[in-house]
C-alpha cells in the first residue's frame, strides 16, 4: 500500500509540474501558432504532393495521400475539409519547380518550425543551431514526408489490385477482405506514431532516448483519441453554432479549433516528458 501511495504521489507531482510549466512556457499561445501554421501549411503541402504525383503520372496518388492525412481526423472535421482539398487537387499540377511551388514548400515548413519551437520550450533546451540550418531541416522533413505519403498512397492504390489477383487464385482468402479494408487506418495510425517519434527525437535541440519520450507520446495519442471523440460529439450536437456564427468560414474555423486542441495535447506530452526527467534527476 505504501509503495502504491508513493507512486500515486509521484504521478501527481509529475502532472502538476507539467501543468505549471505548460502555463509558464506560454504553451497556450504556442499551440495557437502551431494550429494556424498547420492549417496554413496543409494546402501548400498537398500542392507539393499533387505536383510530385503528377510528375509520376498518377493523380490517384495525390488523392490517396490527402485521404491519409485526413483519415485520423473526426469525420465531422475531415469530410468538409477533404471536399475543399479535392478542389485544390482537381486537375494535374506540373508546376513543381515554379516559384509558387518553392514558396509552397517554405510555407509548409512553417508548421515544422512552429512544432520545433514548442518542443524546445517544453524540453527547456536553447536552440543553438543557425536559423538557416533549422529551416533547411524543416524543408527536408516536408520533402521526406511527401515521399513517404506518396509511397504509402501507392501501396493503398495498388493494394486492392494485388488483393483481387490473389483472391482470384485463392478464393478462400476472400473472407478476409474486410480486414484488408482497414489498411488505410492502420497506415494512418503508423504515420501518426512515426511522426510523433520523429518530432520528439529530431526536431528539438539536444538528444533524447526512446525511454525519455514514450510517456509523452502515449499521453498525446490517448489525448488525441479523446479529443477526436469529444470534438466529434460536440459537432454532432452543436455544429449549427459554427455555421450560424462563421457562415462560409465554418469549415476553416472547425479545423482550426480541432488543430488547436491537438497542439495543446501535443505540447503537454512534451511537458510530461520534461517533468518526468526533472523528477528522475531529483
Amino acid at each position: 500500500m505504501a509503495g502504491r501511495a508513493a507512486r500515486a504521489r509521484g504521478v501527481r507531482a509529475v502532472v502538476t509540474d507539467a501543468v505549471n510549466r505548460f502555463v509558464l512556457n506560454d504553451n497556450w499561445a504556442i499551440a495557437s501558432d502551431i494550429a494556424m501554421a498547420i492549417l496554413l501549411s496543409l494546402f501548400p503541402f498537398l500542392i507539393i504532393v499533387t505536383a510530385v504525383a503528377s510528375l509520376l503520372g498518377s493523380q490517384d496518388l495525390a488523392r490517396e495521400a490527402a485521404d491519409l492525412v485526413l483519415a485520423s481526423w473526426p469525420k465531422q472535421v475531415g469530410e468538409p475539409l477533404a471536399n475543399e482539398v479535392m478542389r485544390v487537387l482537381t486537375g494535374q499540377r506540373r508546376d513543381l519547380l515554379t516559384i509558387g511551388s518553392v514558396l509552397a514548400l517554405v510555407f509548409a515548413s512553417n508548421a515544422v518550425q512552429s512544432v520545433r519551437i514548442g518542443l524546445n520550450r517544453a524540453y527547456g533546451v536553447p536552440e543553438r543551431r543557425s536559423w538557416w540550418t533549422t529551416r533547411l531541416e524543416s524543408i527536408g522533413f516536408v520533402i521526406v514526408g511527401t515521399m513517404v505519403l506518396l509511397a504509402l498512397a501507392f501501396l493503398i492504390v495498388l493494394g486492392p489490385v494485388i488483393w483481387r489477383a490473389i483472391t482470384s487464385y485463392v478464393p478462400d482468402l476472400g473472407a478476409f477482405s474486410s480486414l484488408v479494408t482497414t489498411l488505410r487506418f492502420v497506415i494512418a495510425t503508423a504515420v501518426i506514431v512515426g511522426s510523433l517519434v520523429i518530432s520528439h527525437f529530431w526536431l528539438p535541440a539536444g538528444w533524447r532516448r526512446m525511454r525519455d519520450i514514450w510517456p509523452g507520446i502515449l499521453v498525446t495519442l490517448i489525448g488525441w483519441i479523446a479529443a477526436g471523440v469529444g470534438f466529434g460529439w460536440y459537432l454532432d450536437s452543436f455544429a449549427g453554432n459554427y455555421v450560424s456564427t462563421y457562415a462560409g468560414l465554418a469549415t476553416g474555423m472547425i479545423a482550426l479549433v480541432f488543430l488547436y486542441f491537438c497542439a495543446v495535447i501535443f505540447l503537454f506530452g512534451g511537458e510530461i516528458n520534461a517533468a518526468i526527467r526533472r523528477a528522475q534527476q531529483g
